[in-house]
């Protein structure tokens, strides 16, 4: 209910999603119920597998993170987990607000022994496939055991997700050499290179996309700053190319020319494609959308968390820990 487009957004993606797999997959819209169902009736949406659990209270943007868990106990973010941690869903999604919903979902759901901080891991892809990158907003502030703790994390999460075998994990850093960086980078350095993970030691800026590493670590200051970097990557493009169709009829024909290839390849950068990111650490599944998430957004968001159960990636992490 509280993010840009809600609820329409949320309602579309969850029908689309409920539609789209009809035997296999069962989806709960948690929010203000007569609002719901008077979309679904409008529009006459009436999927099977499709069902509405009221939520009386709205955490907005604008509310504290970290007071909501007290001030809004009936908000659709805490029912909805309160279905997770009851075992009445196998996960829960929000485009709502970012912070609510880390501090929500970790006070509810608890982590999984072991990790000292959950963390929000974010896909970009590389020269050769894509990379993980965390953590990307979770937390501003690490400690060099949360940054080896992400790096674990995200190494099952391209393994399982991707087949990758062994993935390289990089550090985030100003320069590859091990003495380079603050304190923070120069400790995980450290933990990393006597792991048993295939750390392959810094990683700068301009490696990100060429696809040196696997799996990157940084702290949430830095990690989100990057993502939202990258996130209005494709909006620049498109407005560069419709800019230059504009100056010029030729221009546009070279647009129009290329235009079938130039989709192809921002469609890779598009945060839709992806959907949302995954809280890694949790006891339960959770994952987090952005703002302005459209209905195919969601609806992937919906498969991204499908496919996480389906994998079992809370149980590996859960495993390499106690080993």
């Amino acid at each position: 209910m509280g993010s840009d487009f809600a609820p329409k957004n949320e309602i579309l993606g969850a029908v689309f999603a409920a539609q789209e797999k009809p035997d296999t997959l069962e989806v709960t819209l948690v929010g203000k119920e007569d609002v719901i169902r008077k979309f679904l009736k409008e529009n006459n949406y009436n999927p099977a597998n499709l069902f509405v659990v009221n939520a009386e209270e709205v955490i907005t943007m604008h509310d504290s993170p970290s007071e909501t868990y007290k001030t809004k106990p009936k908000s659709s973010i805490s029912v909805a987990l309160d279905l997770h941690k009851d075992n009445k869903v196998d996960a829960v999604i929000s485009a709502g607000n970012t912070g609510a919903f880390t501090a929500n979902s970790i006070l509810k759901m608890g982590r999984i022994p072991g990790i000292g901080r959950p963390t929000i891991g974010s896909l970009l892809p590389t020269d050769f496939g894509k990379l993980i990158i965390l953590d990307v907003g979770a937390f501003v502030d690490c400690r060099p055991n949360h940054l080896y703790e992400f790096a674990v994390m995200g190494s099952i999460y391209m393994n399982y997700m991707f087949k990758i075998d062994k993935p390289r994990v990089g550090i985030l850093n100003v320069g590859e050499e091990k003495t380079k960086g603050n304190e923070l980078s120069i400790e995980v350095y450290k933990l990393l290179e006597n792991s048993k993970l295939n750390f392959i030691g810094n990683v700068e800026g301009g490696d990100i996309l060429k696809g040196k590493a696997d799996v990157i670590v940084c702290d949430g200051f830095v990690g989100n700053i990057l993502l939202k970097f990258a996130e209005s990557f494709v909006d620049v493009l498109k407005h560069k190319f419709k800019v230059y169709a504009g100056e010029g009829f030729m221009n546009k024909i070279q647009v129009g020319m290329t235009s079938g290839t130039l989709k192809k390849i921002l469609k890779q950068f598009d945060y839709q494609e992806y959907g949302g990111v995954p809280l890694l650490g949790l006891n339960g599944v959770c994952i987090i959308g952005h703002g302005k998430s459209t209905p195919l957004a969601i609806k992937n968001m919906i498969f991204k968390a499908e496919e996480i159960i389906r994998l079992k990636i809370n149980a590996a992490i859960s495993r390499y820990l106690s080993s």
